[in-house]
């Protein structure tokens, strides 16, 4: 909590957090000051100088800019003293002599109590839409997408703003930022490259994004500075970054890959990303000169593209808490066009099934594939790109590995099938899922698979406990993967959604929280197109192309309730260590939840019971997602709500009227 200091206005005591800029306590209790170059969205500069006042301290009186005075200790502020009228009224006589047909400048000065001007000269301006050099959209063009093509050339009565060399720069990304901000209207942007319906409401909504970024990133997600890895730091301290083998959530050595660690030796910093030319987000980052110690391109000095989260925490599932084996293993699966978290996750497989004996160096071509193998899992690596030795059968997926080592090597059949993280043969993405019914089903009954993209719902489920109820963790199953799956049928990227806080909506819960962007997107789209689209239009989109993607599963050999089925790591404790790790908690719920007295029982027998209760519990809400989606007991989508979609094709009708055949 921010530390709270008493000042006195205009006679009237009130408590300030410290720190906060002093404007910001004037408007709190409604005390007018003008100002011009002040934006709410922008850093304060305190360069037009209209919010000027009065304040003591420690008995000296002095003038200071309110927007960018920053309140550490106990003070006196005068807002309308003498002194403080008669600057504002010069400066506002000073301002309409140059400007005297600009609106804002003719509404600030009547505030002023000033009408006329004595200084009107061969610099007056007439243009009702003069620039009057308030600084808005240098700020803008810096601070929302951190770019610096606009800024002040020359002095005294020739300052003026320019592109660099008085010309257009051909670096300008025409986001309109500066324009958006612009009081006056000195700035116009034309732009009709793709016809859109309605500009104005395309960049009114892209500039409420823009604005959220400059103003709350460094206080939220830090995207702009260490990208998608700040949820490492964040998923440690919940419990939920997959730690060999998702086992655990948490280690002591996780600062070694975490942020801190990446944005002091590696990401290089306040350069904009080339994800989206000019997205306010910037969170695609980037490590430049990293030293190679393996693989083809030993001793070169290379970029990196990333680390992102799913990287970085892949590095923590295979036991690898080291930042220059994190960086090499990214710059290499990128290199040879192989996903970061299918190869951590098939890796941690790997590394439990060697520690468990199930596979021995005999099949690993003489490696120790312990936890935290660095050399061997970079060997291993050059080995899949290569196709030859052991690398080459890893390349293949944890699927093929459990098959192949069941039936030819005579492993534990069980052992391995809870133990393996995938579902549908695609590898789990980085996340700890124990603990949260609601994301195990988001994974596991994920279309495409367990990745994250239609998944995320552990902390509205686990953290925020959002989802008491089966019913109300169905509804989220069923509108949380259809809202994703419309961010992909547009083009649009999702993290403006879910990783920015609105300010207006601080204090509310997350599932609040995030309302007024899903709206925003809304006029994205009508601004484009010219419809008008709300939450149903929405659905009605998505839950088309969502249940055609269900068909092709099931046309695929997917699609039933067996496919949908989390492996139990992602459920529970497989093992003796995993349940002693989280001791209390399971305990507790064998108690509060489970109504059962863990007092006198082996870890065995409670995890036993663990397990059957979960599992049932997870078999039950299945039922309840698959109904609220309008598909079968064993998740195939009914004819009647085909048709209800309007996608009742007899060719789609033939697949499932064939499959729902086949469970009766």
């Amino acid at each position: 909590m921010s530390s709270k200091i008493k000042i006195t206005i205009n006679n009237k005591e009130i408590e300030v957090k410290k720190d906060s800029f002093l404007l910001d306590a004037l408007r709190e209790l409604k005390i007018p000051v003008p100002t011009l170059c002040d934006h709410k969205d922008l850093t304060p500069t305190g360069s037009c100088r209209f919010c000027l006042v009065e304040i003591e301290s420690r008995g000296k009186k002095k003038c200071v800019t309110s927007c960018n005075y920053p309140v550490r200790n106990e003070i006196v502020v005068h807002t309308n003293s003498d002194r403080i009228k008669k600057h504002r009224k010069m400066l506002a006589e000073m301002y309409l002599g140059r400007y005297p047909n600009v609106k804002v400048i003719k509404e600030i000065a009547m505030v002023c109590g000033v009408t006329e001007s004595r200084f009107k000269s061969e610099i007056t301006d007439e243009n009702p839409n003069a620039c009057v050099l308030c600084g808005h959209c240098v700020r803008a063009c810096h601070e929302f997408t951190q770019e610096d093509i606009l800024d002040f050339a020359g002095r005294g009565i020739n300052r003026h703003m320019t592109m660099p060399f008085g010309e257009v720069d051909r670096h300008c990304i025409g986001c309109t930022s500066c324009a958006h901000v612009c009081p006056t209207g000195a700035i116009e942007i034309i732009d009709d490259l793709n016809h859109p319906n309605d500009p104005d409401m395309i960049k009114n909504g892209g500039m409420e994004i823009n604005a959220e970024m400059a103003t709350l990133d460094k206080d939220q997600c830090r995207m702009r500075e260490v990208g998608t890895a700040n949820i490492v730091d964040v998923m440690n301290a919940y419990d939920l970054l997959p730690v060999r083998n998702y086992r655990f959530g948490c280690d002591d050595e996780t600062p070694n890959i975490g942020s801190k660690t990446l944005k002091a030796k590696y990401i290089t910093q306040k350069v904009n990303d080339a994800c989206w030319k000019g997205c306010s987000m910037a969170c695609a980052k980037a490590v430049d000169n990293f030293l190679l110690r393996t693989g083809p391109y030993a001793g070169d000095r290379v970029l990196v593209d990333g680390p992102e989260y799913e990287t970085a925490a892949g590095a923590a599932n295979m036991g690898c808490f080291d930042s220059d084996f994190l960086m090499e293993y990214n710059f290499y699966c990128d290199t040879y066009g192989v996903d970061t978290i299918s190869f951590a996750t098939t890796m941690a497989f790997v590394m439990e099934s060697f520690e468990a004996g199930q596979i021995t160096v005999k099949h690993t071509g003489g490696m120790e594939l312990n936890f935290g193998a660095i050399d061997e899992s970079l060997e291993l690596l050059h080995q899949m790109s290569r196709g030859e030795g052991f690398g080459k059968e890893v390349g293949n997926g944890i699927r093929w590995l459990q098959n192949k080592w069941i039936k030819e090597y005579g492993a534990d059949e069980k052992f391995l099938m809870d133990i393996g993280m995938q579902v549908k043969g695609l590898e789990v993405s980085e996340y700890v899922s124990k603990e949260s019914i609601a994301q195990q089903a988001g994974y596991a009954m994920a279309n495409k698979g367990p990745q994250h993209d239609e998944a995320w719902l552990i902390f509205m489920d686990m953290v925020n406990n959002e989802l008491p109820t089966d019913e109300a963790k169905a509804e989220a199953l069923y509108y949380f993967p259809m809202w994703r799956t419309w961010f992909g049928l547009h083009g649009l990227c999702k993290l403006p959604w879910n990783d920015v806080v609105p300010t207006s909506n601080k204090d509310e819960k997350n599932t609040a929280k995030v309302l007024g962007h899903v709206r925003n997107y809304f006029r994205l789209f009508e601004g484009m197109t010219g419809k008008t689209l709300d939450e149903k239009g929405m659905l009605a989109q998505s839950e088309r192309v969502y249940n055609l993607q269900r068909v092709m599963n099931i046309l695929l050999g997917f699609g039933e309730r067996k496919d949908d089925i989390m492996p139990y790591r992602g459920v529970g404790p497989v093992t003796v260590v995993e349940y002693e790790s989280r001791k209390e908690r399971y305990d507790t719920n064998l108690k509060e939840v489970i109504g059962i007295d863990p007092e006198g029982k082996s870890i065995e027998e409670k995890m036993k019971i663990i397990r059957e209760y979960r599992e049932n519990a997870y078999s039950n809400l299945m039922d309840v997602v698959y109904r609220r989606k309008g598909w079968t007991k064993n998740g195939t989508p009914t004819p009647e709500h085909l048709k209800k979609l309007g996608i009742d094709l007899p060719e789609i009708l033939k697949i499932v009227e064939e499959r729902i055949s086949t469970e009766k």
